[in-house]
């Protein structure tokens, strides 16, 4: 098994910010500043484009760290953030820069793009999930929550019905095509967030994908506007659903 490794430090507003690789896979670890007594943690998927530390995942992972006591982590995707992009990535971001400056449907590039990534990041995901349950606060035994939007799900579909230590996921806003066969697979709760008036993914298929889920409990949350218009009250949602079913009284770290 790959080790964890911190390599910085810091801490502000009752919350401890650790960055840390697993192999040579960066990631950073947001932990409650008090005390060591375990906790659920919820691993975030950042967008496409985005990184570890992008604001969103900041802000998401504070409310969940000072708002419910949670453990959040998150790693660049491959290709993102710290880490360096292959020449497939190179090509396939040109090909995206080039359909959205001629106006062209963006889904025929992007789902190839990100099932190639998210072939990569399941199993660093995995060693890295492997890795932080070998942590005191967080323990082999604890509960595990998935939250990513865009990118994020589509790297989380296939690694929420590949890892059966996630009991709770919140997806959102992703071209489903590649994704429908593995949603399937995926039992656990789950929360769905969509905008109405998508104008880059198309509405029909955004609803098949939610019905494609075998979840017994799964919640559909549409809003209107355009793709870059979800209101920011949906990760305080995302939050208060993770919380509910992630919530369990854990015993206290050795």
């Amino acid at each position: 098994m790959q080790s964890l490794q911190f390599t910085a430090e810091s801490s502000s507003d009752g919350m401890v910010e650790r960055d840390f690789t697993v192999g040579d896979v960066p990631g950073v670890l947001w932990s409650p500043a008090s005390g060591t007594e375990r906790a659920p943690l919820v691993l975030l998927g950042h967008g496409g484009g985005h990184h570890k530390k992008h604001p969103a995942m900041a802000g998401r992972a504070r409310l969940l760290v000072t708002g419910h006591g949670f453990h959040v982590a998150v790693v660049d995707a491959p290709g993102h953030g710290d880490r360096p992009r292959s020449a497939q990535d190179e090509r396939d971001i040109a090909e995206l820069r080039k359909a959205q400056a001629a106006g062209a449907p963006e889904g025929p590039i992007v789902v190839p793009y990100n099932a190639r990534l998210a072939e990569r990041a399941v199993p660093e995901w995995q060693a890295t999930l492997d890795a932080l349950q070998e942590l005191p606060e967080i323990g082999a035994d604890g509960p595990v929550g998935y939250f990513g939007i865009g990118l994020g799900t589509a790297i989380g579909v296939p690694l929420v019905a590949a890892e059966p230590r996630i009991t709770a996921a919140a997806f959102g806003m992703n071209w489903p095509d590649a994704l429908f066969e593995t949603a399937k697979r995926i039992t656990v709760p789950i929360e769905f967030a969509v905008q109405w008036d998508d104008e880059r993914i198309p509405r029909e298929a955004t609803l098949a994908l939610f019905d494609a889920f075998a979840s017994t409990e799964k919640t559909l949350h549409a809003n209107a506007g355009r793709h870059f218009d979800m209101p920011r009250f949906e990760a305080d949602s995302a939050v208060r659903f993770l919380a509910r079913h992630l919530r369990r009284t854990v015993a206290p770290a050795a």
